[in-house]
């Protein structure tokens, strides 16, 4: 097939903008190292295309007053493959989407693999190209010889932050004598289980104190010398990393128990159960509800040390891991000096950049970003002009923040938020998020309306 854009990279935002292009006929070579023999990395365990690496949850799907939520709106809306394979794939959580990670990973190689205008090509790209319509969207694991040749490209450094993995539990080990489901407050899915979407192992203040030394003591991976002044993502915080900033920390984030009700734990004060001083959640991870991934509890700890901790948490005294915890380096570029405001590297405009190295943060801000590449070549390529998505809307928030919004001597990834939105001074703030999310899916729906791009 002779192709018209190179897309590198099938991961969520190099799958998403193969489908853009493709389904407005536009005959796309799609390139992945996986599965070639060449090229592989240290967090992938599948050759799947858009495999799931740390989490499962795509968070929010709530698009009345939240941004991630109001995200998902906006994919919908734009003939997303990434949330069209996510609603296939979908497992209980909450007002959260998450989905079985295999599952999601066969729709999405089972609609590139199946369009006749895309080639999948297992290779290894080393370099940029030199010329044709190119998106580089090989995520925040680039193979060394391709970020070796961006660096020489850019002229910058490459700039990067640590991303860490949780753990995975079989769910047969789990002790429902100790632990039980529930949902927090109990919000819940229509998928979810009888009594809510997660499990819940509660921990009394001296099984909590004892587990945060266990933590702050625990034997951790080292780093090596040209790791060492790299940084955390806030979003992917380690779970001892967290402790080590004190004891409440954990208690006030993913070990809250507040809106839990241990029904283990009745009296008649509290016929429901009392909340639990700490608890441990854990969210489905596969739709057959065998695997189930500790919440928050991403770590850096060697697996011995893994394995002995999380033992010590009531309920997973015998757990079985299908998975343990893990730690990766990301990649990314400074994209608002090195790209213009349609994601073009300015020293060789015929190339994009899309994704995590865009410097987004997030499976589905990945996936918005290589949907928006996308759509700018297919502009591109019919020769029309790109008018973008209001600043207003999350992807036109997220895509200024990447082109030119933030501060380029301190860039860092960034999940959606109403802080990258234009103010709403007016509005109360216990209405800010409402009025957010309704100026943006208004002004999104007249983008919409007007963008020759999108098929009818």
């Amino acid at each position: 097939m002779t192709h018209q854009v190179h897309i590198i990279g099938g991961g969520l935002a190099g799958s998403e903008a193969a489908w853009q292009l493709a389904q407005r006929g536009v005959k796309v070579r799609l390139s992945e190292m996986r599965g070639s023999g060449q090229g592989h990395t240290d967090a992938h365990q599948t050759d799947g295309l858009a495999e799931l690496v740390c989490s499962n949850s795509f968070r929010s799907d709530d698009d009345t007053k939240n941004a991630v939520g109001l995200l998902h709106h906006e994919m919908r809306r734009l003939d997303s493959l990434v949330m069209a394979a996510g609603e296939k794939a979908r497992v209980p959580a909450g007002s959260a989407m998450a989905v079985d990670r295999d599952v999601f990973s066969d729709e999405v190689e089972k609609a590139l693999g199946n369009h006749p205008n895309i080639e999948v090509v297992r290779e290894l790209v080393d370099e940029l190209p030199s010329e044709g319509m190119t998106i580089v969207a090989t995520g925040p694991l680039t193979a060394a010889s391709l970020a070796q040749s961006i660096v020489k490209a850019t002229g910058e450094d490459r700039l990067a932050f640590f991303d860490a993995i949780a753990p995975i539990v079989y769910r047969e080990s789990i002790d429902m004598d100790v632990c039980w489901i529930q949902s927090r407050w109990n919000k819940r899915t229509e998928a979810s289980n009888e009594d809510g979407d997660y499990i819940n192992c509660p921990m009394t203040k001296e099984q909590y104190l004892a587990f945060h030394q266990g933590l702050l003591d625990a034997e951790k991976g080292e780093f090596k010398d040209w790791e060492a002044d790299t940084p955390y993502f806030d979003g992917c915080m380690p779970i001892e990393v967290m402790a080590e900033r004190g004891v409440e920390t954990l208690r006030y984030g993913p070990m809250k128990g507040v809106g839990l009700d241990n029904p283990h734990d009745r009296t008649e004060e509290h016929p429901q159960g009392r909340w639990p001083y700490a608890v441990v959640q854990l969210r489905q991870d596969n739709k057959l509800g065998t695997l189930w991934n500790m919440v928050g509890f991403q770590t850096k700890m060697k697996y011995g040390a893994q394995v002995k901790l999380f033992r010590t948490i009531p309920g997973l005294e015998n757990a079985e891991f299908a998975r343990l915890g893990g730690m990766h380096r990301n990649t990314f570029i400074n994209s608002p000096i090195l790209l213009d405001c349609q994601l073009r590297l300015k020293s060789a405009p015929h190339i994009r950049f899309a994704g995590q190295i865009s410097g987004c943060e997030g499976y589905v801000e990945s996936s918005a970003v290589g949907l928006l590449a996308g759509l700018m070549a297919a502009c591109e390529l019919r020769g029309e002009v790109w008018n973008g998505p209001p600043a207003t809307s999350a992807m036109g928030a997220l895509l200024s923040h990447i082109t030119g919004d933030a501060e380029a001597s301190s860039y860092q990834p960034m999940n959606v938020n109403f802080g990258l939105f234009p103010t709403l001074e007016k509005v109360p703030k216990k209405q800010r998020k409402e009025a957010y999310t309704e100026r943006g899916k208004a002004d999104f729906g007249e983008w919409l309306a007007g963008l020759e791009s999108v098929p009818a």
